[in-house]
């Protein structure tokens, strides 16, 4: 018998590169059975993942580099929820890639899931919390209960939430008397308390009973208590009063006797089918009937455990995840549970319910057999109890409703019908049929309000007969029960007919009706023309397309003459203003300016429309006064012309924007047009134009317009507004030329004086010819254009003097110069140039251009009244007292006085003036300027060297001095003489001469700086003390001659000496610095000096000796210790009292071996200082010196040595008996186990080692213990080492390297009983047993498998040539490529054919499969069809075909090509075909090339017709008429005499020239049995004509009679046939006719609920409908 479960794997981890080891509990989770999600990191170095596994989506994976300590996806979505560091959660949507929510928490979260779809469940120490993620306003988990105490110390596994939130309960495990105990808490929230209950699995759900009117709120729980005991609870919590009590449920849970350690690990409860599905550690599944808790199925799914389990929504089963990866799901089989639980009698009222609560078939004999029982005894009551409780309705059909309307009815009772509708009603809601039965004596009693109540309860099925009964009574429930039951036609027809127009188009949408619109528009119009508007607007504007004919909605519009909805409806459907829209544009504006022209302006001026017929609606528009309109769509030049030139009635601002429109030539014929006829009228318009469109249309051409119609105002006022804007020089010329003839002589002088683009030599000219009364805007171009000379000459020819004043005086005084060097130019009297001179305002003439302008005409002494006037004034321009002093310097008037007193000239340009005049007189402007180049030049030139000396002193530049001091100077020599011997002698001004002193130090003069300091320090001078001199002056001598440099410290006393000391230490000059720090008395520095720098330690020990310092002494002795004079060092130190250097002296010491003067300078130190270093120094001297007893009295008395740095460094250099007494002093047992190792004491060493307890120490002593082949003791600290597993290959190296095999794997079998053992062990165990007992390596594997690093032990074994092991490791690690792979390389020694099978089929890659055949063809040829048909499923047939045709050994592989065959792949049908025939096998040949049709049928059938047998020659033939080739079949056939088969091919060819080609064959050949056959078997193909001919020619007339007969008869039948059928054809339409002229257009047709007919009223006429007659819609005239 079939189980009553469907048990699948969904999809294998393991296989989606997830590692096994990232499938647990903590790390692998199942919220729902839509997402499985695992958190993953292979090792440390790798970076943590997230992993998600869509099983609704292909299994697709995603993966996400996420950190967190757990991870859960929500039910459906992809939201996923993130726990990290215990407290932080944050929820984030996936596919918004945004975060919902996050949070920290005051404790950490223990266990967490998804209860709802909405919330989380927060489980942490001592309380649990819930959190709604898509509730804005709740920021933080909420605080649902404190934990109990019965769940300290558990692990949580689970937390379940009922429906309606008010039951949660918590639970956890714990270990306990050596089983695994389970806790629950149980709360309720509404009465804010908790119960312990003693359970490993619990589940809530509800159970609807029947008789009962709510469903039972249940809790569930599973446990197996201590004495091994399972028990299964079922109790009802917050009991609903109006149910019957519950009867709480507690049933034995079996567990096998092996399972003794099984126990409930988690539980499910099925809505669907009310079963509670309970799965076992051990992977056993458990099947409960919710009501009455009976065992319904028991078996083990799974070999590992289940540890995470969640509902299956699709199957309302369960799905888990076990230790091995396997996503699996278990459900009810809803085809074998009910036959299963009837195998047993005791099951059977089980099954009914379960088959009538969850619809399951296989009970329906028995709910049949009790119906028919119970109706026979007239028991109608239960008999309707049974047929509405039958599993899916089965017996809720129209015949048992016909049975219980025909049963006899009981007295003083309801009808039997009415009793089975009551059962229905309490059952749930009725079918169709039954609706419709019941509501039609409902109504009949006018019980309407029963209607009413049963379909606001659901109760009723809809139905289009249910709707058309209701109609009659309620059109809007009919309408809800059409739309319910999706009938669009009444749907429709009930919406118009409550006016409910504007819901009818977007219900078509909805359910895709589309009814006749425009019939349907017709008619509401008629009734209701705004909704009517309404309603076609809605049908144009549809989304996917208009619904309607636009034009044939406007023709049922203006049908009832409706232009303003014509108009409103095409605004509409038009606004997309397509290019096909055109001609209703056209209408639209038509039968507006006929009717309505205000509106069809307010449309054009809307530029709605593009496509119209612009020409006609530009007539119709001039017709109603629409000039505007007109010339927006006419390009007609004569219509433009007609009508542009009325301006009068044209808006002017609109006029402009249409001539913008205009191309330029059509514009300016238009402007000549409206000047041409009326330019008084017309010329202001004209003129706006020209000034708007000037750059379109061209100044030029438009002065051209206004020239040829001779009015020079429109060009002043077109040009007057674009000249500011125009840099078109003509354009600003004509405007002067107008300006001028209008005399607008303000705007010639504005325009001269602001124009910048006129030709100012033509404007010149212009004004000149012009001669106007005003000479001002002549004035003013040649002043702006330097015409001066020309405008001088203009005005003094025309004696126009007072022009030329006025100029001068108003218009621009600056001029002066140009107009005074232009008289002069005129030979003009000098009087009247001092006069005009003298009237022009001295502050606004340029002194300096006007002295340039008359100094060029050596004129000069003509400006001197005006220049002393000027003065006078009080102007001090350095022009003026310039041109003073040039006048000065050449009449001799007292110069070098003015030069020297007068601080306002150009000292440059009078210094130039007095070069070739007086040197001397240069020299005092340019010092007086401190021009220093033009200085220098002169004073070279002219040999002024003890001037130029002076000057550079009082200068005091160092830039000049550089200069000066310059090689490129050829005057050098000169210059620094005079320096030296008269200018620094002269001075008294030390910044002065420090700047000259510098500047000889920069210019690398040192002898010339020497001889200069020499002068100003060593001979009596202002200067012979200053101590910057005397460092320079020593300075200068270190670096250009040191032989001076002793004879200068010793003769000065003023200089830096610290300075001075350095400079010399620096440049090697060392007896020198000596000098200065002993004449200084600086014994430290002296000191330095001798020690660092003379480097003689004798001489500073005597001059340490002679002045007895201790800071000396410590300088000796640091340098005597750097010198490694250790024992002289030490005895300075001593002396000097100084322990400061005790590190170095230390080290120093130390490495030189002079422990015993160590012991003296440390004992010295101690008397001061108290350091760590000094007694730790102090006390390993003691332990170099082998004085232990000093030693031990030291470490005993109060010291700060580091007794533990000493032990290490005792131990290092091998002082082991000192070492054991640092270590023993600080009680350090680590390093004293190994102290004592190198002492021999191993016993002593292995119990300190235990005290110590340190991975390190115990690795020390076991390789001490090792070298001394202490191999008890070497065990001993193996044992404590190998339970680390980082430690354990440096032990096996160790035993390895030294050649202890045995040992070492004693040592790893001792280990495998610890408490610790772990991976590694088992691993290297294995892998030493490869190596030197390789018989012992496949016991070890089988036992240890689960518990070894198989790639190591893998590696291990290939190494070791141990193949059946390789394979067994493999297979063992899902290997399973390379276990196939490995076998077949050694086959001699690890191939076996049937785990060769198992293997192969498991392989991932498929090129294996082919190398396999290859190697069986090779090896093992006579299993090669078994190794196939394992492998037929997952192989490529036609390669394998290839492959064994190449190799020519198809013959080998037969049974399998025909088991595969089915498949009809061509190569595989080649290849039999070439097989059997090579066997002469034809009948198998031709049932293949009728059963399978993908091969190359006519390459076969040539092969087949030149073959020697005559029964493959029939196959060609048959495959030739398989393929239609018909001529070449029948010629086959009729050369081997096979005349039935070409009779059978004529006549399935169905071509007449092939059946009457065969057919005279066979006259011609004379068989006339063959010419019968023909005649019935291709009857319908044979002409009559032909039978006739080939009868009467061959006098076949008795053969071909029967045919004749036949033929004739049938004949006459048909046409008889044909003359009835046209006369009922006849009948028919002259009846139809009659229909269609009796039924009102306005109506329906065969529509069946409209009640009594009546008669519809006529119509009106059509008279507005372009002759297009309206068309029924489908609707009545009710509205």
């Amino acid at each position: 018998m079939a189980l009553p479960i469907r048990f699948t794997e969904l999809v294998q981890l393991t296989n989606l590169d997830i590692a096994p080891t990232s499938i647990s509990f903590n790390t692998c989770t199942l919220e729902s059975d839509h997402y499985v999600c695992v958190r993953q990191k292979l090792n440390e170095q790798d970076k943590p993942q997230v992993i998600i596994v869509n099983l609704k989506n292909n299994n697709e994976v995603i993966k996400r580099a996420i950190s967190a300590d757990s991870a859960i996806m929500h039910f459906s979505r992809e939201i996923l929820a993130l726990k990290a560091q215990g407290r932080t959660i944050q929820v984030f949507d996936l596919a918004a890639k945004s975060k919902l929510k996050s949070t920290i928490m005051n404790e950490d979260v223990v266990f967490w899931k998804w209860y709802n779809e909405r919330s989380l469940g927060l489980v942490t120490d001592t309380s649990v919390y819930h959190w709604d993620v898509f509730d804005p306003t709740q920021s933080a988990p909420v605080k649902m209960f404190e934990r109990n105490a019965n769940l300290n110390g558990c692990q949580i596994i689970n937390y379940r939430v009922n429906d309606d939130e008010q039951w949660m309960v918590i639970v956890g495990i714990s270990q306990k008397e050596g089983r695994v105990a389970g806790t629950m808490q149980l709360y309720s929230r509404n009465r804010g308390i908790s119960q312990p209950i003693e359970g490993h699995a619990a589940a809530f759900g509800t159970f609807h009973a029947e008789g009962n009117p709510a469903p039972y709120k249940l809790f569930t729980f599973a446990v197996r208590n201590a004495a091994g005991q399972g028990k299964l609870h079922v109790v009802e919590i917050d009991h609903n009063e109006n149910n019957a009590r519950w009867v709480k449920k507690a049933v034995d849970v079996y567990f096998p006797d092996e399972a003794v350690n099984d126990f409930p690990v988690a539980m499910q409860i099925s809505k669907k089918y009310s079963i509670i599905y309970m799965i076992t550690k051990y992977g056993f599944i458990h099947l409960y009937d919710l009501e009455t808790a009976t065992c319904i199925f028991m078996n083990r799914i799974s070999s590992e455990t289940i540890f995470i389990t969640t509902p299956d929504s699709e199957s309302a089963g369960i799905v888990g995840i076990n230790r091995k990866g396997q996503v699996l799901s278990v459900s009810v089989d809803e085809n074998t549970i009910i036959p299963y639980l009837l195998q047993n009698p005791a099951n059977a009222t089980l099954a009914v319910k379960l088959a009538a609560r969850a619809g399951l078939p296989g009970a329906d004999n028995l709910y049949q057999q009790q119906f028919e029982t119970l109706f026979a005894q007239g028991n109608y009551s239960e008999a309707a109890e049974v047929a509405a409780n039958s599993p899916r309705g089965f017996l809720r059909t129209p015949e048992t409703i016909n049975r219980f309307k025909s049963a006899p009815q009981q007295a003083g009772q309801l009808s039997v019908i009415l009793q089975y509708f009551g059962k229905l009603l309490d059952k749930g809601k009725l079918n169709k049929y039954e609706s419709v039965e019941l509501i039609k004596p409902v109504l009949a009693q006018n019980r309407k309000n029963l209607l009413d109540k049963w379909m606001s309860e659901g109760k009723l099925e809809s139905s289009e007969e249910l709707g058309d009964i209701v109609r009659l009574h309620d059109l809007e429930l009919a309408l809800k029960i059409y739309r319910e039951s999706n009938v669009p036609p009444k749907v429709v027809a009930a919406l118009a007919e409550t006016g409910r127009f504007e819901e009818i188009l977007p219900y078509a949408r909805e359910v895709g009706y589309q009814p006749d619109f425009t019939s349907l528009l017709q008619h509401i119009v008629r009734a209701n023309p705004e909704k009517g508007a309404e309603f076609a607007t809605q049908l144009a504007n549809n989304e996917g397309g208009p619904l309607v004919d636009i034009d044939r909605v406007v023709d049922i519009f203006m049908s009832q003459n409706m232009v303003q909805q014509a108009t409103a409806f095409l605004l509409d459907a038009l606004k997309e203003n397509r290019p096909e829209q055109g001609h209703l544009q056209t209408r639209l504006l038509e039968m507006n300016l006929l009717n309505a022209p205000q509106v069809a302006d307010a449309i054009l001026g809307n530029e709605m429309f593009s496509y119209y017929d612009k020409p006609r609606i530009a007539r119709l528009c001039e017709q109603a006064g629409l000039l505007q309109r007109a010339l927006e769509n006419t390009d007609d030049p004569a219509s433009i012309k007609r009508i542009i030139v009325q301006t009068d009635k044209l808006n002017p601002e609109w006029l402009q924007q249409y001539f913008g429109r205009m191309s330029v030539e059509q514009s300016l014929d238009s402007m000549d047009e409206m000047l041409k006829v009326n330019i008084r009228q017309n010329l202001a318009a004209v003129i706006q134009i020209a000034t708007k469109f000037s750059d379109l249309l061209g100044p030029s051409r438009l002065i051209a317009l206004f020239e040829k119609h001779r009015t020079a105002e429109g060009l002043y006022y077109y040009l007057g507004s674009i000249v500011n804007l125009s840099d078109d020089g003509e354009v600003v010329f004509k405007y002067l030329e107008a300006a001028v003839t209008m005399g607008q002589f303000q705007e010639v002088e504005r325009i001269c004086r602001e124009n910048n683009h006129y030709n100012p030599e033509r404007v010149k000219n212009f004004l000149i010819e012009a001669r106007l009364a005003e000479q001002l805007p002549l004035i003013i171009v040649c002043d702006r254009f330097n015409f001066v000379k020309d405008l001088v000459n203009y005005l003094y020819r025309n004696q126009q003097y007072k022009s030329i004043e006025v100029y001068v005086q108003r218009v621009n005084p600056a001029r002066t110069p140009a107009v005074v060097g232009a008289l002069l130019a005129l030979d003009c009297e000098e009087s009247v140039i001092k006069n005009l001179l003298a009237s022009v305002d001295p502050s606004a003439v340029p002194i300096d251009e006007l002295v340039n302008e008359v100094e060029t005409q050596n004129r000069l002494k003509i400006l001197l009244p005006f220049l002393e006037s000027t003065l006078a004034a009080g102007i001090q321009q350095p022009a003026l007292y310039n041109a003073l002093a040039k006048i000065y310097i050449d009449s001799n008037n007292n110069p070098e006085k003015f030069l020297k007193e007068n601080d306002l000239y150009d000292t440059l340009i009078v210094g130039k003036y007095c070069e070739k005049r007086d040197p001397n007189l240069a020299y005092i402007a340019y010092r007086k300027g401190q021009n220093d180049i033009e200085l220098i030049n002169i004073t070279n030139e002219n040999s002024m060297f003890r001037a130029q000396a002076r000057y550079l002193l009082e200068r005091a530049d160092p830039e000049v001095w550089g200069f000066v001091l310059g090689q490129n100077n050829t005057h050098r020599r000169s210059l620094i003489d005079q320096v030296i011997a008269t200018a620094v002698p002269e001075s008294s001004e030390p910044d002065k001469v420090s700047v000259a002193v510098k500047a000889f130090l920069d210019a690398d003069l040192p002898a010339e700086l020497i001889e200069l300091l020499e002068k100003i320090i060593l001979e009596p001078s202002p200067f012979s003390e200053n101590s910057s001199l005397q460092n320079l002056l020593m300075l200068t001598a270190a670096k250009a001659d040191k032989s001076r440099l002793m004879d200068y410290i010793q003769r000065l006393n003023e200089f830096n000496t610290e300075e001075i000391a350095n400079m010399c230490i620096q440049q090697g000059l060392y007896e020198e610095a000596l000098e200065i720090y002993v004449k200084t008395n600086d014994h430290i520095s002296a000191a330095n000096v001798l020690v660092d720098h003379i480097v003689s330690i004798d001489r500073a020990q005597e001059y340490a000796e002679k002045v007895d310092l201790p800071e000396v002494w410590s300088k000796v002795a640091k340098a005597e210790l750097d010198g490694l004079r250790v024992s002289d060092a030490i005895e300075s130190y001593i002396k000097a009292q100084d322990p400061s250097n005790y590190n170095e002296v230390i080290e120093t010491a130390t490495h030189a071996g002079k422990d015993e003067d160590l012991v003296k300078y440390l004992k010295m130190a101690r008397k001061t200082m108290r350091e760590p270093a000094i007694d730790t120094a102090l006390a390993f001297c003691y332990a170099r010196l082998d004085q232990l007893a000093e030693l031990e009295d030291f470490l005993r008395s109060a010291n700060v040595a580091d007794v533990e740095a000493s032990g290490d460094k005792a131990y290092e250099e091998g002082y082991h008996q000192a070492a054991k007494i640092f270590f023993t002093s600080v009680s350090n047992w680590a390093k004293l186990a190994t102290t004592l190792v190198h002492l021999g004491e191993y016993q002593n060493a292995v119990d300190c080692a235990r005290r110590a307890n340190s991975v390190k120490v115990w690795k020390q002593v076991n390789e001490a213990c090792v070298a001394k082949k202490e191999f008890r003791l070497a065990q001993i600290c193996g044992l404590n080492l190998i339970v680390h597993a980082e430690e354990l290959q440096d032990l096996v190296k160790q035993y390895e390297r030294e050649g202890y095999f045995e040992e070492l794997i004693s040592l790893l079998e001792a280990g495998l009983g610890l408490e610790r053992a772990h991976m590694g062990m088992f691993t290297e165990l294995g892998i030493a047993l490869s190596k030197y007992h390789p018989d012992r390596v496949m016991e070890h594997l089988k036992l240890f498998w689960s518990r070894i690093n198989i790639p190591k032990m893998i590696r291990a074994c290939e190494e070791a040539h141990l193949w059946p092991e390789l394979i067994f490791l493999y297979c063992h690690y899902d290997e399973w490529d390379n276990a196939a792979l490995a076998m077949m390389e050694r086959a001699a020694d690890a191939w076996e054919h049937h785990s060769f099978k198992d293997i192969i089929v498991k392989v991932a890659n498929l090129e294996i499969y082919y190398r396999a055949l290859n190697h069986y063809l090779q090896e093992q040829p006579l299993l090669l069809t078994d190794l196939l048909q394992a492998l037929t499923p997952r192989i490529d047939v036609n390669r394998v075909v290839r492959m064994f045709e190449k190799s020519d050994n198809i013959p080998i592989i037969k049974p399998f090509l025909l088991n595969v065959q089915g498949q009809n792949k061509r190569v595989v049908n080649n290849a039999i075909h070439d097989l059997l025939i090579e066997e002469e096998d034809y009948k198998t040949l031709k049932d293949s090339v009728e059963n399978y049709d993908n091969y190359d049928a006519v390459e076969l059938a040539q092969r087949l017709e030149k073959h020697d047998l005559v029964f493959f020659r029939q196959i060609a033939a048959q495959i030739y008429r398989k393929n239609k080739r018909w001529e070449k079949s029948i010629a086959l056939s009729k050369q081997d005499k096979l005349f039935r088969d070409a009779i059978e091919t004529a006549a399935i060819s169905g071509k007449p020239e092939v059946v009457e080609d065969l057919l005279r064959y066979f006259v011609d050949i004379g068989s006339r049995e063959c010419y019968v056959g023909m005649l019935y078997a291709c009857y319908d193909l044979i002409p009559l004509h032909t039978v006739m001919e080939i009868s009467w020619r061959h006098g076949l007339n008795d053969f071909t009679m029967p045919f004749m007969i036949s033929y004739m008869s049938q004949q006459a039948t048909t046409i008889e046939q044909l003359r009835k059928d046209n006369e009922e054809r006849k009948a028919r339409e002259a009846s139809q006719q009659k229909t269609d002229d009796n039924t009102p257009i306005i109506g329906t047709r065969l529509m069946l609920t409209q009640g009594p007919a009546t008669v519809a009223p006529q119509p009106t006429g059509y008279g507005h409908t372009n002759g297009i007659t309206p068309q029924p819609t489908g609707f009545p005239r009710a509205f």
